[in-house]
């Protein structure tokens, strides 16, 4: 599972996901990618589990890029518990994604089998998402 080595902070606030992505919203390293239309927090497990359906569709054949990582930690309190006394201890990591950040890319490997393994990740993450080709891309 994604996540950082070392916080500088256990617990952070929540903060706000308002407008688009600013950066990350152009396909930078492959032909093909997946781009997210809702903003939403990605875990680190949901990540893995797109990242294993491109990979296993692909046949670990050309390579994949994933353009995001859960760096934010989360914090839950356990159940049935008052309100009150601090902040829940750290649960999980989250990637905050704001629509248009790109979040899969892939290369080396044809259109068809391209668009079907992205589709496969973006059936595991909880968005809507558009797949998208590099403009200057020839079959």
């Amino acid at each position: 599972m994604l996540q950082p080595k070392k916080t500088k902070y256990r617990r952070q606030q929540k903060g706000k996901m308002k407008g688009n992505a600013q950066r990350g919203n152009q396909l930078a390293f492959g032909s093909f990618g997946i781009k997210g239309l809702e903003t939403c927090w990605i875990t680190g497990r949901q990540i893995e589990a797109a990242r294993q359906a491109v990979t296993r569709h692909m046949k670990r054949e050309g390579q994949i890029w994933i353009r995001i990582f859960p760096d934010k930690p989360i914090t839950k309190k356990p159940a049935e518990v008052r309100m009150g006394k601090g902040k829940g201890a750290p649960e999980g990591f989250v990637a905050p994604i704001t629509p248009g950040r790109v979040i899969i890319e892939a290369e080396g490997v044809p259109f068809e089998i391209a668009k079907e393994a992205l589709r496969l990740a973006a059936q595991k993450l909880p968005i809507k998402t558009k797949f998208i080709v590099r403009r200057d891309y020839v079959e």
